[in-house]
């Protein structure tokens, strides 16, 4: 199954679908509740998609949430292990409509799929929005695993990007990771030896993902002979990643891991920091 579904696909969809809407921000719920697609279930970011961090510097500013209460949300929105779940958000998949998408992935669900183009691909479509809430009856907590695959630490990290055979990406904008501005974090900067590839150049000019031939092609132009189970992922807090690991999915690029307490927990732990462009 793609990671990605069109439009026109979710419009034909004949079977049934769990709709999410991930939106994020602190005013997300109210611009779910002023219009979001018919039949969606609204997931927010902060409290069902991350956990509140005590402490930045110990897992960022986005760590994931107990393995536990992610279970229990699932059931919570009708979730099974057979559900087919559609995803989206407001920021062309960059907010929580990626980061749900990894994180179904990561415990090992198979039918899910993010919308392209989010909202506004649905609203140039001319599909009605909704302003009524919906939920649907709760089932049994998902049976998970003991936690969520695909992530490395901080420890891990550090070592993958001093080493010429892993690589370590960072998808932040550019400025961000040269150091010339940081909006949100206390230090600008990148890891060091952490290449940069801004999750924006996933995206075309209409805020959908460019082709799998495209996609791939810049990431194999970056990686080079690293193999992509030797490739790191990270951006400011563990969720814009999820928008490039997605699309390296897409592109049939596979086997990468996030490092979840991204920028956010490395800035605050006292390592070193670069601001020159590898």
């Amino acid at each position: 199954m793609s990671p990605l579904i069109e439009i026109e696909e979710l419009r034909s969809e004949k079977g049934p679908i769990i709709l999410i809407d991930a939106r994020a921000g602190a005013d997300a719920r109210q611009r779910y509740d002023a219009g979001h697609l018919k039949d969606a279930q609204f997931a927010d970011l902060d409290k069902d998609l991350a956990l509140l961090p005590e402490n930045a510097a110990n897992g960022g500013r986005h760590p994931l949430p107990l393995i536990e209460s992610f279970s229990k949300k699932l059931g919570e929105w009708g979730i099974t292990p057979e559900s087919h779940v559609i995803v989206y958000d407001d920021k062309a998949a960059a907010f929580g409509g990626a980061r749900l998408w990894w994180m179904l992935r990561a415990i090992g669900h198979k039918k899910v799929q993010v919308l392209n183009g989010g909202l506004k691909a649905a609203v140039d479509a001319g599909i009605p929005l909704s302003t009524e809430p919906y939920t649907v009856p709760a089932v049994v907590p998902y049976s998970v695993p003991a936690g969520f695959a695909g992530t490395v630490d901080i420890e891990e990290t550090g070592k993958a990007a001093k080493d010429d055979h892993k690589m370590v990406i960072d998808v932040r904008e550019t400025p961000r990771y040269l150091g010339q501005m940081e909006p949100i974090d206390l230090i600008a900067g990148h890891i060091p030896g952490a290449e940069n590839l801004p999750y924006t150049l996933n995206l075309d000019a209409n805020g959908k993902y460019k082709s799998p031939e495209e996609l791939k092609t810049a990431y194999v132009k970056l990686l080079g002979d690293v193999k992509p189970d030797d490739v790191i992922v990270h951006c400011g807090s563990g969720v814009t990643a999820c928008h490039t690991l997605l699309g390296m999915d897409y592109a049939g690029i596979t086997g990468s891991k996030m490092y979840v307490g991204s920028w956010s927990e490395w800035s605050r732990r006292d390592l070193p920091v670069a601001t020159d462009q590898k």
